[in-house]
């Protein structure tokens, strides 16, 4: 078996409180899923941390909510703002699935104030409903150092 290139960190179960500090800057991170035709899909999105999940947020009719569903896996990568040569890789499943009067309005909002400093997302178009998701971590990986 190959040895571990020096720069990767040791996968991991859960964020470690540098990692999580990542994830709770207004960071971009790619989200990687498998369409049911077997092709990959990534999308660029807005993330936040939720207890020890990870949030993102969506609008009905897009591909991760047409394809996401409770127990689904994907991958999120992430890279250090302060160090483009840390990144961060999560693997995970989807542990809850909110629609938009449960929780997803709110957590659109809560983004824009992260990433815009607006109090209400400004972009939502007319009969928009939002979904958002809460993603367990499984293991997390990446290159770099802290």
């Amino acid at each position: 078996m190959a040895r571990q290139h020096p720069n990767m960190t040791e996968r991991h179960r859960q964020l470690t409180d540098q990692e999580r500090a990542v994830f709770e800057a207004p960071v971009f991170a790619h989200v990687g899923m498998v369409l049911p035709d077997g092709s990959p899909h990534v999308s660029a999105v807005w993330i936040d941390v939720e207890g020890d999940d990870l949030m993102i947020n969506t609008a009905e009719g897009r591909t991760k909510a047409n394809h996401l569903t409770l127990g689904s896996p994907l991958s999120i990568s992430v890279t250090h703002p302060d160090n483009p040569y840390r990144n961060i890789t999560v693997q995970g499943r989807v542990a809850e699935v909110i629609g938009e009067e449960d929780g997803a309005a709110d957590g659109i909002n809560r983004l824009a104030k992260k990433y815009i400093g607006q109090d209400e997302y400004p972009f939502r178009n007319p009969g928009e409903r939002r979904v958002q998701y809460l993603v367990r971590v499984d293991a997390v990986s990446g290159w770099g150092k802290d």
